[in-house]
């Protein structure tokens, strides 16, 4: 299955798998966070409609904080078990010196996408959370919504 992807393999021209991949909870626990070579592909896209429109426009580089997730990996983080990040199919990131709605607010006027969450955001705090959007083939729904810990509106 995953052992004949490699891990350096090159997604879009600023991503990598293993960057996608990355997980030290994983590690930790011993977990193959390894995806197959569908999520590959779909990884692939999300590096390309999603990641790589917000470098260019925002013009520096970041690491996801979170892409895929084995389903053992998304488990331990107590995430839904129809979570996109199984399907390689989202992305949780930050980038530095940009708010986070600021972030969120661009991609939500700007790209097409699946979902896009502004999650454990706090108004207050314009560095607070993070922002999590998702791509799929097709038919993206382009919902925007707010998460702040307790409960989800629209953004």
């Amino acid at each position: 299955m995953a052992e004949s992807i490699g891990m350096n393999r090159i997604l879009s021209p600023h991503f990598t798998l293993r960057e996608l991949i990355h997980s030290p909870l994983a590690r930790r626990h011993g977990m193959d966070n390894r995806p197959g070579p569908r999520e590959v592909a779909r990884l692939a896209r999300l590096a390309t409609h999603i990641l790589e429109p917000v470098r260019t426009r925002f013009e520096r580089p970041f690491t996801p904080s979170s892409g895929y997730r084995c389903p053992a990996l998304n488990a331990l983080v107590k995430s839904s078990p129809a979570s996109q990040h199984i399907r390689g199919e989202a992305v949780d990131f930050e980038l530095p010196g940009i708010a986070n709605r600021d972030l969120a607010g661009w991609i939500r006027d700007t790209l097409i996408f699946d979902q896009l969450i502004l999650e454990f955001h706090n108004p207050d705090v314009p560095d607070s959370g993070w922002v999590h959007c998702s791509y799929r083939q097709g038919n993206n729904r382009q919902m925007s919504l707010i998460f702040d810990g307790r409960s989800y509106r629209e953004f």
